[in-house]
């Protein structure tokens, strides 16, 4: 297997380096088909973030995890990975054979963005007393929900059954999956809801209206 590994807002670290291969080997013996691995290991506000996706064949595996260790972000998010694969091995197996049916066949490719909002600070002038403050001496309050983009992530579409999304979305621990859909050829998202189990939105065209034939 191809292993890819990238170090971000801190140096590479070989014995980093080494833990990750071994652990994703691990996984590597589960899989019939041998593919290419990903991982980046990235700090962000003192708290240690692992991102790992590894490819078998038309499907993508992920996990994601952070805490205060790298070690323990690694375990984590390579045991999301082990759980989702231990769940849909026998599948896996048994779609390897129709993998030329869908592998590869992108639809289009969308672009997801992720954004954060950050509420701006309070200003000592604004929350001072207003009588200690003229009020021509006051700065402006700064707009409040400013979004700052976070990361872009573009996605390449495959035609899919619904049950085959729900399983991708699964292997890749995500809590949604766009793709087309077999039955219908419609761009859809699969979800996972908040009350347990999944939904499925697609575009829905209004029929048009029969027209009146004169007599």
């Amino acid at each position: 297997m191809q292993l890819n590994i990238t170090f971000r807002q801190f140096g590479a670290s070989d014995s980093l380096k080494e833990y990750a291969r071994e652990k994703v080997d691990r996984v590597n013996r589960l899989l019939d088909r041998a593919g290419e691995a990903h991982v980046v290991l990235s700090l962000e506000r003192h708290l240690h973030h692992a991102d790992i996706t590894i490819h078998s064949g038309a499907w993508v595996l992920r996990g994601r995890e952070k805490s205060d260790d790298m070690y323990a972000s690694i375990d984590l998010a390579m045991d999301k990975i082990e759980r989702q694969l231990r769940r849909y091995r026998d599948k896996l197996k048994s779609h390897h054979g129709k993998e030329k049916v869908h592998h590869r066949q992108d639809l289009v490719r969308v672009r997801h963005d992720v954004f954060e909002v950050h509420e701006p600070e309070e200003t000592a002038e604004a929350s001072a007393p207003a009588a200690q403050a003229a009020p021509a001496a006051q700065a402006p309050v700064a707009e409040s929900g400013v979004a700052r983009l976070v990361r872009t992530t573009h996605l390449a579409i495959q035609s899919l059954s619904v049950d085959d999304a729900v399983m991708q979305m699964n292997l890749m621990n995500n809590d949604f999956y766009v793709f087309q859909n077999q039955q219908s050829q419609a761009l859809s998202i699969v979800y996972r809801r908040k009350e347990g189990g999944f939904g499925l939105i697609e575009p829905h065209l209004p029929e048009a209206p029969v027209a009146a034939t004169g007599t």
